[in-house]
């Protein structure tokens, strides 16, 4: 009896595809939706003081839908498809090594009020697939920054000046993969980089899930 309970309840309530709404799977975004997810170029979107910056998909559709569901609305579900793109992006690159995975860090401000960082979330998935270790301790968010999206290049920079602060001493001797969500100007990347590199760090590659077009 409460075995048919239980099966009930699951029929009920099983996931809807947050995207379509389709129950047929009961996931949250079904491989229908998953896709519709589309490349870049498996190349180099920029070189930013000597490490390369890549960026897996286009900031639109099911991709935006995606990182807006996971960042705003709470769907920590999703950072299991998220990861499973870059992660999926990041094989077809073909780079040899021992990464740690270091997601970008949130200011403790940011993260009270939002409850969580979606990109550690999203490192602790992409950690499961690629056998990488993630890295939460090496580098944090001193400055309580403004969001970047309204601003200039200019002022991306001058919002981000001493955002960051590392402890080398938290460092593994591997190289570092610094995750992101979407790369606009690389900005955050660059300003991320210049830190580790002052801290005698350089053997690095950025990547985020997507870029705006």
């Amino acid at each position: 009896m409460i075995e048919k309970l239980i099966g009930l309840l699951d029929w009920i309530y099983k996931k809807k595809c947050y995207f379509c709404k389709s129950s047929f799977e009961c996931v949250k975004m079904c491989s229908k939706c998953y896709d519709k997810l589309s490349f870049r170029l498996f190349r180099p979107e920029r070189i930013i003081e000597g490490a390369n910056i890549y960026c897996a998909g286009n900031y639109t559709k099911e991709l935006q839908k995606l990182i807006r569901g996971l960042k705003y609305h709470r769907q920590k579900d999703l950072a299991h498809y998220l990861a499973k793109f870059m992660y999926e992006y990041f094989e077809k690159l073909n780079i040899e090594g021992e990464f740690e995975i270091v997601p970008v860090p949130l200011h403790k401000n940011r993260q009270k009020k939002r409850k969580y960082n979606h990109m550690e979330l999203a490192a602790e998935e992409f950690s499961l697939m690629s056998g990488f270790s993630v890295n939460f301790d090496i580098i944090k968010r001193v400055k309580d920054t403004k969001p970047q999206y309204r601003l200039t290049r200019k002022e991306r920079l001058e919002n981000l000046s001493n955002a960051f602060e590392v402890d080398k001493y938290k460092y593994r001797n591997k190289k570092l993969l610094v995750i992101d969500d979407i790369c606009t100007t690389g900005s955050t990347f660059e300003e991320i980089i210049r830190e580790f590199k002052k801290n005698g760090i350089c053997d690095i590659i950025c990547l985020a899930a997507a870029t705006p077009l």
